[in-house]
Order: C-alpha cells, then sequence, then structure tokens
C-alpha cells in the first residue's frame, strides 16, 4: 500500500477511533447524552455552530498537511517526515489542540453543564502538560534546529497576527 494511503487511513481511524474522536465526542456524549437544554436561543446555536467550525477547521486542515506535506499521521507512533510549517502552523505552533479546545468550548456552551466545564479544563491542562513535556521535547530532538526556529517565532496557543514565513 503507498504510504500516502496507508497516512489517510491511519490518520482517519485516530481522528475517528482515536484522540479527536474521544476528547470531542464520545467522552462529551458521556457525559451529556447530547441533551440539549430546552429553549435555546437562535444565536446560542449559532455561536454553537461558528466555534465547532473554528475548532474543526484548523483540526481537519492540519491532518491533511500532515499527510501531504509532512509524510505522516498525527500519530505520535507514525510521525511526520517533515516538520510542518505551513498553513495554520505560519499562526500559531498547535493549531489542532488549539481546534479541538474552540470546538469543546461550543459544546459547553451548547450543553451547559458544570461536568462539560470540568472535562474541558482537564483537556487543556492535560494536552498543555502533553505539549510541554513529551511533544516540544520530542520535536526538538527529531528536527533539531529547524523546530527550535519555528518554536522561537510561533507562539503556542495564541496565534500571531500576521503569518510566520519561515524567514525570521
Amino acid at each position: 500500500m503507498p504510504s500516502s494511503r496507508r497516512n489517510v487511513i491511519v490518520s482517519i481511524l485516530f481522528t475517528v477511533l482515536g484522540g479527536p474522536g474521544i476528547v470531542l465526542v464520545y467522552l462529551p456524549f458521556w457525559i451529556t447524552r447530547f441533551r440539549v437544554p430546552v429553549g435555546e436561543p437562535w444565536w446560542q446555536i449559532a455561536l454553537v455552530g461558528v466555534l465547532i467550525a473554528a475548532g474543526l477547521t484548523p483540526l481537519l486542515e492540519s491532518i491533511l498537511r500532515f499527510i501531504y506535506a509532512g509524510h505522516g499521521t498525527l500519530m505520535p507512533t507514525a510521525p511526520t517526515e517533515h516538520l510542518v510549517v505551513s498553513g495554520f502552523y505560519r499562526y500559531v505552533r498547535n493549531p489542532m489542540y488549539t481546534g479541538v479546545l474552540f470546538a469543546l468550548a461550543g459544546e459547553l456552551i451548547l450543553f451547559e453543564r458544570r461536568s462539560l466545564a470540568i472535562y474541558a479544563a482537564m483537556v487543556w491542562l492535560v494536552v498543555h502538560l502533553f505539549v510541554c513535556f513529551y511533544e516540544e521535547p520530542t520535536l526538538t530532538r527529531r528536527y533539531g534546529d529547524e523546530y527550535l526556529r519555528f518554536k522561537q517565532n510561533v507562539p503556542r496557543w495564541l496565534p500571531r497576527a500576521k503569518p510566520w514565513r519561515g524567514t525570521e
């Protein structure tokens, strides 16, 4: 099987059955049963739609970028061959995680559950610790100075106003 096809299959399976699927679908369903409080105003539902779409966009775009530009997957066990510093990565170092957190914020607004707020805070903490103590050291070892330069110029969580061009 060609590697790009394998990367697509692995990424789809991991997205649906692994990290993003677990964080955005399975655990929120377990917490809320996806029961929306009665009488939600239309503007609140529209806001939720915008937040979820705003979250899924960088997540899905980054997955495709990992496959086609990085020649790998989002799974730590099948990483990219090349450091990905294009697309949303020109603005923020972690667009997938940022996107997941935006989508989770949309779910929190929609379902209005304290338990979901606690869950979202725990997700952010776990993701932050994972990035700081596993992902960044791993990327530094794998990509060396290329990653360090990227890390110096692109913020971890809050996006830059202008895209990084890699020449700064």
